[in-house]
């Protein structure tokens, strides 16, 4: 399987490009922050699977003449591609009387509107080949919550967004479906939530803890894989049984 992934340079991107590679997949991945140590994740992809190929490109997803150059060399370099994870996303958190427009636009423009671009950009190579998995990442922040309306609005239109592709272009073999993942370790959560909203998770969490990276990236996976040929349309929720936050 040719993977193409977007945020992949940390956090849930990250870890399912190198579960991906030890499965024997190839990958090609974005990052956008121009600082990224690429040559640390080649050297670490390299060691986990030196047989498969792995690249990276600088991409803002916010800017569709980028994602357009970025698809079209991805498909030169890899020949095609079978299966494509939305990953990339940024939140900026604030209360919405607070909530400046930049905070609300920027959130929007990558979460969605940069998803969308990354979709529409490949659909023509998954026509050709009459096959294609579109496995978008959202979140249990879906539903809303609290000092994050942008980021919140962004991941529920995901859904909204991948339903429709899985309408439109089923019967042409291509496949749409949703990740919602509840509270993992990653960047993000270290990096955005309070230790009092951890805690809370894991103490309503039916299974009482926070989700694994591998756990998370072993559903993406194979909602990639032609094992899920015949899902589509759906939101997979890897949530551990507690299907909200406030």
């Amino acid at each position: 399987m040719k993977i193409f992934l977007t945020g992949g340079s940390r956090g849930i991107g990250l870890k399912t490009m190198m579960v991906a590679l030890e499965k024997g997949h190839d990958v090609a991945f974005t990052y956008n922050n121009p600082e990224t140590d690429v040559e640390a994740i080649y050297k670490e992809a390299a060691r986990v699977a030196p047989q498969q190929k792995c690249k990276g490109y600088q991409l803002n997803i916010r800017k569709n003449d980028d994602v357009v150059a970025v698809v079209d060399q991805v498909l030169e370099d890899f020949d095609t591609i079978d299966t494509v994870i939305n990953n990339a996303g940024i939140n900026k958190n604030n209360l919405a009387f607070s909530m400046t427009d930049d905070e609300w636009l920027d959130v929007i423009d990558t979460n969605l509107n940069g998803t969308f671009y990354v979709i529409r950009a490949f659909l023509p190579e998954f026509l050709a080949n009459r096959k294609g998995r579109f496995v978008t990442i959202s979140s249990i922040a879906k539903d809303g919550i609290s000092g994050q309306a942008n980021y919140s609005a962004s991941k529920a239109g995901l859904l909204g967004l991948s339903g429709a592709i899985a309408k439109e272009y089923g019967q042409k073999g291509i496949t749409s479906n949703v990740v919602v993942p509840g509270m993992f370790e990653t960047d993000m959560t270290k990096e955005s939530l309070s230790n009092s909203l951890k805690d809370f998770w894991i103490l309503h969490c039916p299974i009482k803890r926070m989700g694994k990276l591998e756990e998370l990236a072993e559903v993406v996976l194979f909602l990639g894989s032609d094992a899920a040929s015949f899902v589509n349309g759906q939101a997979i929720s890897v949530t551990g049984g507690l299907d909200w936050a406030e």
